[in-house]
């Protein structure tokens, strides 16, 4: 699951204006006037209503939503949906919000939920290659491939220079579903695609998965350890051992991924 932290939001673009107009007693600039209009001009409309809040319901937002993001990265989902029904009562046109929501029902494998908040996350930032990345997690982890080949295609051809992690996990599990989908000579050219001089650990999970769909399990595993040694980061390897647990080349620490 891919979730954004409002953090980066807040600091790139509301930031500035918050504190502007959270100050009393004091008048802005000219110059720093027309730098705030013109940073307006470019916000979606859903940050633009967040502007129209009042100063205490944006922090109680923010506050929350926060709150929700650190209770997500420790993977406590029922406190992280009790903070996001915080934050929706004073903001409820959020798309992380819901973004955030879908991610937290896909960890307790409530996918009709899941698909639900995703929706209405892309009605509220249409096109957002992170959402829909998500949107695509959902049919993959419910085993959909042909729907969640659809989508990770989709997900590249939107999807921004620069991001680059969210383009190789992409483009991996987009490779995974071509194996289920019969499409090995596809799937074998996307595997080649990078080499071990790659920042990612494409490479080596790329290899471990072609070993396992021939049912080579030790070069499999072989490879896998590689990228442990490699890139030795826990949470740089995560997101590449959970796809392979839920595309059941590996056994999770709990059992099977059925």
């Amino acid at each position: 699951m891919y979730v954004n932290s409002l953090l980066v939001l807040i600091a790139m673009t509301l930031s500035p204006m918050l504190l502007a107009q959270d100050k009393s007693g004091t008048k802005d600039k000219p110059a720093e006037n027309l730098q705030q209009a013109q940073r307006v001009d470019k916000l979606t409309p859903h940050q633009r209503e967040f502007l129209k809040l009042s100063a205490e319901k944006r922090r109680e937002h923010v506050k929350n939503l926060q709150e929700a993001a650190r209770l997500f990265s420790r993977k406590e989902i029922l406190q992280t949906l009790d903070s996001l029904r915080l934050a929706e009562t004073a903001f409820a046109d959020n798309p992380e919000l819901w973004n955030m929501r879908g991610s937290c029902y896909v960890e307790i494998r409530a996918f009709d939920k899941a698909l639900e908040a995703f929706h209405k996350a892309l009605n509220l930032a249409e096109d957002n290659p992170s959402v829909l990345f998500n949107v695509g997690e959902v049919y993959f982890v419910s085993q959909q491939w042909q729907k969640a080949h659809d989508i990770f295609k989709t997900v590249l051809d939107k999807l921004p220079a620069g991001r680059q992690g969210l383009g190789r996990i992409t483009e991996y599990k987009l490779m995974l579903c071509k194996l289920k989908l019969g499409k090995e000579d596809e799937a074998q050219i996307l595997s080649e695609k990078y080499d071990y001089q790659d920042d990612s650990p494409y490479y080596y999970y790329a290899k471990a998965a072609m070993a396992c769909h021939r049912d080579d399990m030790t070069t499999g595993q072989e490879q896998i350890a590689r990228a442990g040694r490699i890139f030795r980061d826990p949470q740089i390897l995560a997101p590449w051992q959970d796809t392979l647990i839920e595309f059941g080349y590996i056994k999770s620490h709990y059992g099977s991924s059925e």
